[in-house]
């Protein structure tokens, strides 16, 4: 007697269609900018007529929509990781945090104008999209709650700091470092705003 299958061949072939999609997606992106993204280039790159693309997602907004949930969701599973093992010293835990952010944010603009910018007209993430980002700023916080800083203010103003040093790294020194070597002064000038420890206190015997 043949057993049931328990593969859904024609499940597996749409996700990878799927996955297809959005790695050329990034790659048209990366070419022409995240709003410069199109269905008809989409699909002649991966050899589909623009109609049958339409099978997969019903609008280029949707498109986007699976790319914003997917940098999220790639960049909450890397800081995750990182978090497992920070330095005990508040700065340095708190200055390892802001290069992660930084090196995956400028590794790709178009990925990082999609996360963190509103540069492509009319978009607006859907709840389920919006998800990761969400899991990401409320564990950034509770991150820094542990390492000392309590004040709400006090989120704005480094997820500003760090942001703002991306923007400038993207915009004047594209594939350089001039504003990343930035980040331990800017870090500093923070923790000493916030009152974040210089040293491990020292134990009792």
């Amino acid at each position: 007697m043949v057993g049931t299958p328990n593969r859904d061949r024609q499940a597996e072939r749409r996700e990878a269609t799927h996955a297809e999609i959005l790695s050329v997606a990034w790659d048209v992106a990366e070419e022409h900018g995240i709003a410069g993204l199109t269905l008809r280039e989409v699909a002649v790159r991966i050899g589909m007529k623009p109609p049958s693309l339409y099978s997969h997602f019903d609008s280029k907004n949707a498109i986007y929509d699976a790319m914003f949930e997917q940098a999220w969701t790639q960049y909450a599973a890397i800081v995750d990781d990182v978090a497992t093992d920070l330095p005990p010293n508040p700065r340095q835990a708190l200055r390892v945090l802001a290069e992660t952010f930084f090196d995956f944010a400028t590794a790709h603009a178009p990925r990082h104008q999609l996360m963190s910018q509103r540069v492509v007209p009319g978009f607006e993430p859907s709840a389920s999209a919006y998800g990761p980002a969400v899991q990401v700023l409320d564990q950034f916080q509770s991150r820094l709650r542990s390492l000392g800083v309590d004040d709400p203010a006090g989120v704005d103003l480094v997820t500003a700091l760090i942001g703002g040093l991306v923007n400038q790294q993207i915009a004047n020194d594209p594939g350089g470092s001039r504003w990343r070597d930035l980040l331990p002064r800017a870090i500093n000038m923070y923790a000493d705003e916030v009152g974040l420890a210089r040293r491990e206190p020292r134990r009792s015997p």
